[in-house]
């Protein structure tokens, strides 16, 4: 890197969607660079050795079915760049009190058919959107599509993605097997279930288990990001690590700056170069809870009663729809539920590569209010334990973040949200604020690229590519 250089473009941040927009950039023949804060690259895509050497875990994200199915990374050579993705036999398991699991399967049918009253209800609901989903994922991963590319496919979901998940579950299933897997998914949402849309999120992730699966990245996350790194490298495009830009004027001359961060860093960065109007709707941009999170290092697998939860990568604990309901309005007003919601993921079942032979990861966390530094650990191994008796005895090592120590780890995760914003149903496409070009400042030369902006949170680089795109046709 030379700072005396003028580059078209450089980008602040090294996430996924900081790397999608510089490769999109970089790939429209133009020369790009990259600056990273910390010493490695990666956002919310690391790994690293948290509780025992040998041990690898993904610090923040771990399950990449919009990775895998990213319309933009599809067409990067990836896997020539040391990316391998691992399906487990199940999307996800989410374990019940009575000893058995709901097990989602690669076949809608497949699945239906162990949810009793509600095998028919399900196939109905979910076949016609999973038959298309590479079309649906299109409209879904970007900007409003003003006007839709797939208008009668995108009407179909959002006749029923528009509903609060209460109402939706409530409405659609009958059986509890079928309502409790449905709250788990909709849960992703980190909003209370009478919100409006919070019923997407649950058809989305719904779909998409059975569409592409939800797969890990052999060896960690890290190697998603370690893949778009190394592509960019061979068209040229260059990294910085451990440089935390404070002010524009740091930076070398570019036509084009573009943020891989939260809007508070935008205006902590920028803020004087901005419209007073705009600088205070960024101000003004809300986020939502925050996570707390635990790495287990274990001396074996864990000790599940129902055997399906052996099958995935991926579960969802807490029993009842009812209970995880009860849960995320609990955090939402401010508390920290006795029995959390908790999202695990079991990698080393299918990724010997992340621990010793014979030992294993676990990842899980759970959701907390917004900068909580309230100590989850407790409640969350209950909760593990609650379905796997014995899970305490495995634990060899722990390592745990709560939502303050998240946001200081990486300050795009402000109060510990990992979303970047919180995505009701006023911030879905309006993401950081109200504007044609959602990517776009009233400053020339200056863009938002982060999850902050459409489509929201996921290691899938498209609120990069599409910024990217807005960077191109505005400048070049």
């Amino acid at each position: 890197m030379h700072l005396d250089r003028t580059y078209d473009a450089v980008v602040i941040g090294s996430g996924p969607n900081g790397l999608a927009a510089a490769i999109a950039i970089a790939r429209a023949g133009h020369s790009v660079l990259v600056v990273e804060a910390k010493e490695t690259i990666g956002g919310g895509t690391r790994s690293a050795e948290l509780t025992l050497p040998g041990f690898i875990h993904d610090i923040c994200s771990t399950i990449h079915s919009l990775g895998y199915s990213s319309p933009f990374f599809k067409t990067l050579p990836l896997q020539e760049h040391g990316l391998e993705w691992i399906f487990p036999p199940a999307a996800l398991a989410h374990p019940l009190d009575d000893g058995t699991a709901v097990m989602v399967a690669c076949s809608v049918k497949e699945t239906s058919e162990t949810l009793g009253p509600d095998a028919a209800v399900y196939r109905l609901i979910y076949s016609p959107l999973v038959d298309h989903w590479p079309d649906l994922a299109v409209d879904l991963l970007g900007p409003l599509p003003l006007p839709p590319r797939h208008p009668i496919l995108l009407a179909r979901f959002g006749l029923r993605a528009l509903w609060p998940a209460d109402i939706f579950a409530r409405t659609a299933f009958r059986g509890e097997r079928a309502r409790a897997l449905f709250a788990g998914m909709a849960g992703h949402s980190m909003m209370p279930f009478h919100k409006l849309i919070t019923a997407a999120f649950g058809i989305v992730l719904n779909c998409s288990a059975h569409a592409v699966g939800w797969p890990v990245a052999r060896g960690g996350s890290q190697k998603i990001a370690d893949a778009l790194a190394s592509y960019l490298h061979s068209m040229g495009g260059e990294i910085v690590t451990g440089w935390r830009v404070k002010a524009l004027d740091e930076l070398p001359s570019a036509r084009a700056v573009l943020f891989d961060t939260s809007p508070t860093e935008l205006v902590k960065i920028a803020g004087q170069r901005l419209p007073d109007g705009f600088r205070s709707k960024l101000e003004g941009f809300r986020y939502g809870p925050g996570v707390f999170k635990v790495d287990f290092a274990l001396d074996g697998p864990i000790p599940w009663k129902a055997k399906e939860c052996n099958q995935a990568a991926t579960l969802h604990l807490g029993s009842t729809f009812e209970e995880i309901e009860a849960a995320e309005l609990e955090v939402a007003q401010g508390r920290h539920p006795e029995k959390p919601y908790v999202l695990l993921a079991q990698q080393t079942l299918f990724d010997e590569t992340r621990a010793p032979r014979g030992k294993h990861t676990v990842w899980a966390y759970c959701h907390v209010p917004s900068g909580s530094t309230f100590d989850m650990t407790e409640r969350i191994e209950a909760q593990i334990e609650r379905y796997a008796p014995g899970f305490r005895d495995c634990i060899l090592a722990r390592h745990t973040m709560n939502a303050l120590g998240l946001e200081e780890y990486n300050p795009n995760y402000v109060g510990g949200d990992i979303n970047a914003g919180i995505q009701d149903i006023r911030q879905q496409f309006t993401r950081p604020t109200a504007r044609w070009v959602p990517y776009s400042t009233p400053v020339k030369g200056i863009y938002l690229c982060s999850s902050s902006t459409p489509p929201g949170g996921g290691a899938h680089g498209m609120c990069g590519y599409h910024a990217a795109q807005a960077v191109l046709r505005d400048l070049f």
